[in-house]
């Protein structure tokens, strides 16, 4: 009898302790209970609402295909390179706009050429895009995720002295962040071009990386700017067929871009890069360049 009273006042004290002191959970039980047990979705659960896709995190890139969600947004490039004899400027106009995950976009340039005093110059191939994610991956914690999707590119030339071939260009492509500050794109394109001319057919693996670190107002308090991106890019294509198979085109641009405070419901993203060759087929072409992008997004 005083054995089994002993035994009730041992279980009482413990029910008593542990509701006043609760076990301590550790770093990984914790992050796993507050997990939302229903953050996937869609078809088969591949995507994922905590995913930092669409979500503004990703810099807009400037001479790699943009990959991020986009809902309403408007830009306006001019990139400017030199070589021996040769000077080439390229403005561009872009619209792209979001339904749902899927991002269209239409991209229209004009381009002006000068080699050896002959100046060539016009619209070049309007380009016609969309992209749409196929799969989403967030870590427990939130630390690190990574979004895959396709897109595809279609070229219509404008029949104008820069612009006599179509192109297609099926892609892939990848938008990883990891912490709160690094972001990586990476994107790959089988370019195939159609027509006249000895252009025709000729088909090319482009593929393209971008490196973004994103310093927050209150990291880097510079006045009007909300986040300020340092951006480092590699841009490349390698010949596939015809002579010159298997040559490699390489730059890279070092640049950055100023997400600055919104005017009304727009906000400016002023980008601004220095371009250079990183090989020497891209040296012949390109001995340096200034790429400057400004961004609307609304």
């Amino acid at each position: 009898m005083v054995a089994g009273m002993k035994r009730t006042k041992q279980m009482s004290f413990l029910v008593l302790a542990t509701l006043l002191h609760p076990p301590v959970l550790m770093a990984d039980e914790l992050a796993t209970t507050m997990q939302s047990p229903d953050t996937r979705y869609g078809l088969f659960n591949l995507f994922d609402h905590r995913s930092s896709y669409g979500q503004d995190v990703f810099p807009e890139p400037f001479l790699v295909d943009d990959s991020d969600l986009e809902d309403n947004e408007a830009r306006l490039d001019w990139f400017h390179t030199e070589a021996d004899d040769s000077k080439s400027d390229v403005i561009t106009a872009e619209v792209e706009k979001g339904f749902g995950l899927l991002t269209l976009e239409i991209e229209v340039p004009y381009e002006r050429d000068v080699e050896d005093g002959v100046v060539s110059k016009g619209v070049g191939n309007i380009d016609l895009g969309a992209r749409y994610p196929f799969y989403q991956y967030v870590s427990t914690a939130g630390f690190w995720d990574t979004t895959f999707g396709a897109g595809m590119e279609l070229g219509i030339p404008t029949e104008s002295v820069v612009s006599k071939n179509a192109e297609l260009v099926p892609k892939i492509f990848n938008d990883t962040r990891i912490g709160r500050h690094f972001t990586a794109q990476s994107i790959f394109g089988y370019s195939t071009l159609f027509g006249p001319g000895d252009d025709g057919g000729q088909q090319t693996f482009e593929y393209g990386f971008d490196f973004g670190w994103t310093f927050q107002h209150r990291e880097l308090p510079l006045p009007g700017v909300l986040q300020f991106i340092p951006v480092f890019e590699l841009a490349g294509e390698t010949a596939l067929n015809k002579g010159e198979a298997g040559q490699n085109h390489l730059l890279g641009n070092a640049a950055f871009r100023l997400n600055l405070k919104a005017i009304g419901d727009v906000q400016p993203r002023l980008g601004v890069g220095y371009v250079f060759p990183l090989d020497n087929n891209a040296r012949a072409d390109v001995h340096h360049g200034v790429f400057v992008s400004l961004v609307f997004e609304y």
